[in-house]
Parts: C-alpha cells; structure tokens; sequence
C-alpha cells in the first residue's frame, strides 16, 4: 500500500442525508451510488444514515442520538467523536486538545461537520488534511493552522517541511487514531484534493 492509500483510503463517511445537504433517503442513494461508481470510490468509507434507515447493499454507519455505530465500534459525541463545524465550530484549542486526549487515551475517534475543504478556510472551517497532520505529526494547534500549501502527499510519504511519514506509520495513525471524517458531500473535498494535486 502506498502513502496516499494508506493516509486516504475510506477516509470520508458519506452523510448525504445529514444538514447542510439534507437528501431524502432516494437522492442521498443516488448520490451515494455516483461516488460509488466514481474513480474516486477508494475514498468512500461508509453510508450514514439516520436510526430507522433501511438501505440494502451498503456497509453502513448508523447515527443515533448523538452515538455512531460503525460494525461493532461505537463513537460518542464528546468523546471519541468531535463535530468540527455547523452550528458552533471547535476552535483550534478545542480541537487540538481532542487529538491529544484521544492520542494519549488510546481513543480512536471520528471527526465531523465542517470538514469539506483541505484547508482552514477565511469562514474559520478547519481543514482536513490539517487534522490529518494534526493526528500524524502531533503539534496539534500549528498543523491546525498551518496555510494552504503546507503539506504534501505523494505515493511515498505524507510531508510537513521537515516532518515525513511513510505509508506504514499513516495505516497505523488511522488504524489507532482518526478513523474517518463524515462528509455530506463526497464530491466537494475529493475535488480540492484533485485541485491540489493530491490525486
């Protein structure tokens, strides 16, 4: 596995049925169905879907009130799941302090909301490769704000100036540490990372 796979693959949780997109269950099927059939399917985690919601042939991610069963992993709101946007966005010290609780916890956490660019945005959204640099290289608060451009990822690493790490220490930072990012759009961040790129 190469360093893009192993940073990027299955990394967004496709919520189409969740604010700001809000689908009915049809349309969010069908948009889940156009990621599915798209290059970029590698990238597809699961389909969430609110309590209640029946969809055959999909691995799904099942939400209710404020709990996220994944298989047999459960994330709980506050604690090894952090919205990073909506309503109120984290700041950079709630969210770095998050990673770091997770990292010394031994927590595997999900992060969503507000994560649809690749980099903090002028509106205050954080970036997702900048939580991702967050959760690999540590200095949390700097990787959260650090400018676009800041980091570079390739086949053979995940690069921040001097920092770098290769494709087996990435598969662990997702296996022990951020399993995934919820998304209502799939298509809105996949397309910063071919503008940037990334893919």
């Amino acid at each position: 596995m190469d360093a893009r796979t192993a940073l990027l693959g299955r990394l967004f949780d496709h919520a189409p049925m969740f604010p700001p997109a809000s689908m009915p269950l049809a349309d969010a099927v069908a948009e889940d169905e156009r990621a599915q059939a798209s290059p970029d399917a590698w990238l597809l985690g699961r389909f969430v879907v609110p309590e209640g919601t029946e969809v055959d042939g999909r691995e799904l991610a099942i939400v209710a009130g404020g709990r996220e069963r994944q298989g047999d992993v459960t994330y709980v709101e506050g604690v090894s799941k952090i919205r990073c946007g909506g309503a109120a966005i984290a700041s950079v010290e709630e969210l770095a302090g998050f990673v770091r609780r997770c990292r010394a916890q031994g927590i595997v956490f999900k992060a969503t909301a507000g994560l649809h660019h690749a980099y903090p945005t002028a509106a205050g959204e954080h970036g997702f490769l900048n939580l991702l640099a967050a959760a690999v290289f540590g200095e949390e608060e700097a990787a959260l704000r650090a400018p676009h451009g800041s980091f570079e990822l390739d086949a053979d690493s995940f690069r921040w100036g001097e920092r770098r790490a290769g494709a087996d220490e990435l598969s662990d930072v997702r296996r022990t540490l951020l399993h995934s990012i919820g998304s209502c759009s799939f298509f809105e961040p996949v397309g910063e990372l071919h503008e940037l790129g990334i893919l």
